[in-house]
């Protein structure tokens, strides 16, 4: 279904609550559909019930639930999610499918552009251990993006920035001509001294926090357990790539498809598919917060996004494999694939985080 095709049926779901006597308004014009925005989720949203919720006399959130049962039974349309003040929020049909293909596809650079986009980008930091390894997490981001980057910083890093924490710097000083250099990398310094944590843990306590939070530099990132956000989003990958091992020694693989499995009960139905559909919805997610990330210069959206796609992923996990005496089915191979695609966006994700994701932990 195309943008002009929803916007069509959006508009239909508005006729027949005002010929059904449920809102008293005149049908617009057009009804604008959108990629949703941050808090959202789906293929495409839109902002019709707000719209709409004065001159019905409504509150928003009740002219979107009003909505929402009409648009639910549209062709090509799978779920309907409301969300902030009355945001409709639209899943097509067969469009989980071909997220899943598409990340296969592209495995970790899912999400990045295609191409230069011929952007140049500057990045000046400070001769802080912080700034700097910021600032290298952001050139890996809008590298993603397609940028041209170059970054440097105000005096010569330390050998152990540049060894132990693997920050990549092209030129430092400041230089006097044409113009010197704005800092354009600030985040709140760092104390104390991270590096006794090593390379993953310390770029993770530096980079998880937003730019004007200070650090916690504890041993709490070197806990493996989950508590540790850091080690959730590394057991989870090193998990989907354990379950690709046991499949194939099951004698089966990932293909994309629909992921619905038989359950004894309809509560355990209702759970899987709800289980499926939330890491779904945040693998969908990984292109539009790679690209905030970048415009924001904001490492810390794309390392916070990670947590949410790993505890999204956790609970998946579980159905997976076959249970009992059951046999490989379509369900499973799918659920694999959707397992797979997880494991490939949380390995995508560290790697521009500069963290290693390893296979086994």
């Amino acid at each position: 279904m195309t943008p002009v095709e929803l916007s069509r049926t959006v508009l239909r779901a508005v006729r027949r609550a005002v010929d059904d006597g449920e809102l008293d308004v005149a049908v617009p014009g057009q009804a604008k559909v959108v990629p949703p925005g941050p808090g959202g989720c789906g293929d495409y949203a839109t902002n019709v019930a707000l719209r709409l919720a004065r001159p019905a006399g409504q509150p928003p959130l009740r002219v979107a639930e009003i909505l929402r049962q009409h648009l639910a039974g549209a062709d090509g349309i799978r779920e309907v999610v409301v969300t902030g003040p009355g945001f409709l929020n639209i899943i097509l049909r067969g469009s989980h499918t071909d997220l899943v293909r598409e990340i296969l596809r592209c495995g970790r650079t899912y999400g990045h552009a295609d191409r230069p986009t011929g952007q140049l980008v500057q990045l000046h930091a400070p001769h802080e251990v912080r700034a700097v390894v910021v600032m290298d997490a952001v050139a890996r981001v809008l590298r993603s993006q397609g940028a041209l980057v170059r970054t440097s910083c105000a005096d010569r890093p330390e050998s152990e920035w540049t060894d132990l924490l693997g920050v990549d710097i092209d030129a430092y000083g400041t230089p006097e001509a044409p113009a010197p250099l704005d800092v354009n990398v600030r985040p709140v310094p760092v104390v104390p001294d991270p590096l006794h944590l090593g390379r993953d843990a310390a770029r993770w306590a530096l980079l998880q926090p937003a730019a004007h939070d200070r650090p916690r530099i504890t041993a709490e990132h070197l806990v493996q357990r989950e508590s540790n956000p850091l080690f959730r989003i590394r057991y989870a990958h090193a998990r989907t790539r354990a379950l690709s091992r046991n499949a194939t020694d099951l004698g089966f693989h990932a293909e994309p498809g629909d992921t619905a499995v038989e359950a004894t009960e309809a509560t355990e139905v209702t759970q899987d598919a709800q289980d499926a559909r939330a890491l779904e919805i945040a693998l969908a997610d990984h292109p539009r917060v790679l690209a905030r990330s970048a415009a924001h210069h904001a490492p810390d959206l794309l390392a916070r996004h990670l947590v949410t796609v790993a505890d999204a992923v956790l609970p998946f996990l579980v159905t997976v494999l076959p249970r009992g005496a059951q046999k490989p089915s379509a369900a499973h191979r799918a659920r694999l694939a959707l397992a797979e695609a997880a494991g490939a966006v949380l390995a995508g994700g560290l790697s521009l985080l500069g963290i290693d994701a390893p296979e086994h932990l």
